[in-house]
């Protein structure tokens, strides 16, 4: 994935946005490439929405709702994958993460507007972010984080 490609998705995805009614979070590893850490592989753009914003982009966007069986520690009330952009946007809204036997809920409270390459996009602030990786627990998100910590 080179930058111009990434910086063409997350223009696509801010376009795709726009109307949206409610906040909105980049998160995973393009938050950490907007926030200068070290993402590793960014396979696709994960972006927490309301349930109105998704089903709002369910009726103009060729959303499919096929969530990666092979992850069975995330879970979410909606979910859409946008394959259009050259990086897939993932669009969830209810996301839980099975720590252990416990399903938490990720509900980013913060939210902070990150300019890249032209466009504008919303991720947690970085200490959320950290937190989110760090319950996320698996090792490439322990790297993510760690990442962020030195910045």
């Amino acid at each position: 994935m080179t930058d111009e490609t990434f910086a063409k998705s997350l223009g696509r995805l801010a376009q795709a946005m726009s109307g949206a009614r409610d906040d909105w979070w980049v998160i995973g590893s393009a938050a950490v490439a907007l926030h200068g850490g070290e993402p590793g592989s960014i396979a696709d753009i994960d972006v927490i929405v309301s349930r109105r914003d998704l089903d709002a982009l369910y009726a103009r966007l060729p959303l499919s709702n096929s969530p990666d069986e092979s992850k069975p520690m995330f879970r979410s009330e909606l979910f859409g994958i946008w394959s259009e952009p050259a990086i897939a946007v993932e669009f969830m809204t209810g996301l839980d993460v099975r720590v252990g036997d416990e399903w938490y809920r990720i509900e980013p409270v913060t939210r902070t507007r990150v300019s890249h390459c032209g466009c504008e996009v919303f991720a947690p602030e970085l200490d959320e972010l950290v937190t989110i990786l760090e319950i996320f627990g698996r090792e490439k998100d322990l790297d993510r984080a760690a990442s962020l910590r030195k910045n």
